[in-house]
């Protein structure tokens, strides 16, 4: 009997640590990344995904890091992740309307911001700056 009730205790401790540990993931890649230590910080967000896959968060900063590496196919891989997890993320959106931009696919960029123009709430501004950039230059 003493050696289940310990055999219990010990799991709870073991679970309770090891749920405790992945919830700072998060916290340590934001940390990390606010120190420009952009591998350690993309480690961190994959860290916390493995845990929380639906981490759209983690997912939106590994964007970012992507951009800083131009490595634009893994921007906007997460970028679509992002949205698929939470499709009125306004950043991730913007994002992907300004990585398609980019990459000269106005359709794409314009059909995006117009989404974001009708859900905005954070980025309404931005959203007409970029409308204002995408007419602009379809019509180069």
């Amino acid at each position: 009997m003493i050696l289940k009730i310990f055999t219990i205790i010990t799991l709870y401790i073991f679970l309770l640590g090891s749920l405790k540990a992945n919830t700072s993931f998060y916290e340590e890649g934001i940390n990390l990344f606010k120190d420009k230590k952009f591998s350690k910080a993309k480690f961190k967000f994959e860290q916390d995904i493995v845990f929380n896959p639906k981490s759209e968060n983690s997912y939106l900063y590994l964007s970012k890091i992507f951009k800083k590496f131009d490595k634009k196919d893994l921007q906007e891989q997460n970028l679509n992740t992002v949205i698929l997890l939470n499709p009125q993320n306004e950043e991730a959106i913007y994002s992907l309307a300004k990585l398609k931009l980019e990459s000269s696919d106005y359709k794409t960029s314009l059909e995006l911001n117009e989404k974001l123009i009708n859900i905005c709430n954070k980025f309404c501004n931005k959203s007409k700056k970029l409308k204002a950039e995408i007419e602009s230059l379809s019509k180069k």
